[in-house]
């Protein structure tokens, strides 16, 4: 009935708090929250999660949110971005209702510069952290990423306030070894733990902390962190029974810690290490003892040979991920062990291990018949023979990333197009012999393909698109650098992938608006296109794409000298649901400027 509230007056608040929940979108959840001042309440009331960006006086800031939302159990503070528009906190007429009111913030150029004091306050402080503790006492989820300017006292604080605190993220954060030691003692719930780039610590703050909270530890991450050393790492393998994840980027861990872990935290899971000290000994032992081992990445190891990873495939049979970057001194035999002990294996990747070459990737397509997603990344000595193995045994490969592998030819490709008729992502970067008669295979068996990125490929042209536009629905494309794709090839993909949401055709030479009329009439769901440094696009092509491709969010268009201010002006007015326009700064109008500057980017600032 017109007039009548069926809604307030027929549902409870715990049935219109369970619409709420179901709403994904945050969006539509603000949204619902306009309509009434009940369903404002009730929102409130349902959140459980804040993320936030930098802003003006945080400290302030925080208590407005403890007063607004009493249910929050996670909260993310990320300071990473920049502080463009502060805000003041004031007070509104009404008595206890808080609202934000922006101000102008001048650049570091500006005469009228903020001193370093004022800068500050824009930082996240230990008082900041007080009101944090005392509003959200039910804390269980708590990431403080680059919060510079809070300290062990601030922690320590949330220590005793957040006791049920379960996972806390400090990257970037200069806490020192009291405020650790406060964690330890108090939040005895504590399960995740990330310590990147906490250059204030030393191995006394760990040590207590393992101490205090190691049998509830199951994931820790140390990067950066000059003065924990192996000493800290053998506190951990005594006290944190429970451990399932470690990531350690250090040079100054050696054997004895890792050693310490693998004997003592038998439930790992998950290995990433960086640790240029590190060799076979302690790669063996995790070997021998790490049994339930999934997930293992090892970057830029100069200490450690074929033996580890042959420890490895011999003891971690469960092992599902492997990743070996930078590894310059494994070769061949070390993937043939894989090969041989982890037939669980589903992704692997090599990057830059210059002496693994096509043996040890045969091995890997014989033998681990699982396989879903294979990265060979600066692998010149692999050739057309490893792939053919990969495409005649893991028939259930759905991804494959290629980048500078010069021995790959298209024979290589239609093996795999042809044996691995599940792949739904293929990226191919600078592999030069790989053309047309590769990519016109992948067309016609791989039906299941979403996402294709052929950068830089110049051997591959319209005849391959035309084969894609037949044979796949694609989402993502990606030619930038094709030099042979041309409107022939864009038109194909434009009548023939109606579902295409990104599009990157930077430096086509010979792309022009007949392909942009194509696009705009064929792929009404584009979101994001980049067509930088195509010459022969104009404001024409740009106009029928705009009016037909409303829901475009993204438009990267720089050195494009057919594309004028009519063009960004054209984007900017026929597409409501513009986030980011990339263009030359002499290209934007004062009148475009004032209806959408929030959306437009510049390829070069004045300084």
């Amino acid at each position: 009935m017109r007039g009548h509230d069926w809604i307030n007056t027929s549902l409870p608040d715990e049935l219109i708090l369970e619409i709420f929940r179901r709403l994904d979108a945050k969006l539509s959840r603000d949204a619902c929250s306009l309509v009434c001042k009940r369903w404002l309440s009730l929102d409130r009331f349902s959140r459980s999660t804040l993320r936030i960006g930098a802003s003006g006086n945080p400290d302030l800031f925080m208590k407005l949110l403890a007063r607004r939302f009493h249910n929050v159990n996670s909260i993310d503070i990320d300071e990473r971005l920049s502080v463009s528009v502060p805000v003041h906190l004031g007070r509104r007429r009404s008595g206890d209702q808080w609202t934000l009111t922006p101000i102008k913030f001048c650049s570091s150029i500006e005469k009228d510069a903020p001193d370093d004091d004022q800068y500050e306050s824009y930082c996240l402080s230990d008082a900041g952290l007080s009101a944090l503790g005392d509003g959200f006492p039910n804390l269980q989820r708590l990431s403080l990423i680059w919060c510079s300017n809070i300290s062990s006292a601030g922690l320590t604080f949330i220590a005793h306030k957040c006791s049920f605190l379960k996972s806390l993220d400090l990257q970037g954060c200069y806490v020192g070894d009291q405020g650790l030691e406060a964690i330890g003692k108090h939040c005895r719930h504590l399960e995740d733990l990330n310590l990147r780039f906490c250059e204030g610590l030393t191995d006394v703050g760990l040590v207590e902390l393992a101490q205090g909270c190691g049998k509830s530890l199951m994931s820790l991450g140390i990067a950066a962190c000059a003065r924990i050393t192996d000493v800290a790492l053998e506190a951990v393998g005594c006290h944190c029974k429970s451990l399932t994840s470690l990531s350690l980027d250090s040079e100054f861990i050696h054997n004895n810690g890792v050693l310490a872990v693998a004997r003592g935290c038998p439930q790992l899971k998950v290995l990433k290490l960086q640790c240029i000290n590190v060799t076979d000994e302690a790669l063996i032992d995790v070997g021998n003892r790490c049994l339930s081992l999934e997930f293992l990445a090892l970057y830029s190891f100069q200490r450690f040979t074929d033996k580890g990873l042959q420890a490895i495939g011999d003891g971690c049979k469960k092992l599902k991920n492997l990743t070996l970057s930078d590894c310059y001194f494994l070769s061949d035999k070390g993937l043939e062990g894989i090969a041989r002990g982890c037939k669980e294996l589903k992704h692997l990747e090599v990057n830059g291990c210059h002496n693994i070459g096509t043996l040890g990737l045969e091995a890997i397509g014989r033998s681990c018949l699982n396989l879903t997603e294979l990265a060979l990344l600066y692998c010149q000595r692999i050739g057309n023979h490893a792939l053919v193995e990969v495409g005649r045994g893991c028939k259930f490969l759905q991804a494959l990333h290629l980048v500078d592998c010069s021995s790959i030819e298209d024979d290589a490709i239609c093996s795999i197009a042809e044996g691995c008729r599940n792949l739904k992502k293929i990226h191919i970067r600078r592999c030069y012999e790989i053309g047309n008669r590769g990519i016109v295979a992948v067309g016609k068996y791989c039906k299941s393909l979403t996402d294709l990125s052929l950068r830089f490929c110049d051997r591959v042209g319209d005849e391959a698109l035309i084969a894609i536009g037949q044979g796949c629905s694609l989402q993502h494309l990606d030619v930038s650098g094709c030099s042979q794709v041309g409107d022939t090839g864009i038109i194909a993909i434009a009548r023939g992938c109606p579902d295409l949401t990104h599009l990157e055709v930077t430096v086509l030479q010979n792309l022009g608006d007949m392909a942009m009329v194509e696009l705009g009439e064929g792929c009404p769901l584009l979101k994001e296109i980049v067509l930088s440094h195509c010459r022969h696009i104009t404001d024409v092509g740009l106009t029928h794409l705009a009016k037909n491709c409303v829901m475009l969010e993204s438009c990267h268009m720089v050195y494009c000298p057919g594309i004028s201010a009519a063009g960004v002006a054209t984007i900017v007015s026929s597409c409501p649901n513009i986030k980011k326009v990339l263009v030359e700064k002499w290209k934007v109008s004062e009148r475009t400027k004032r209806r959408a500057g929030s959306v437009i980017s510049y390829l070069c600032v004045d300084l």
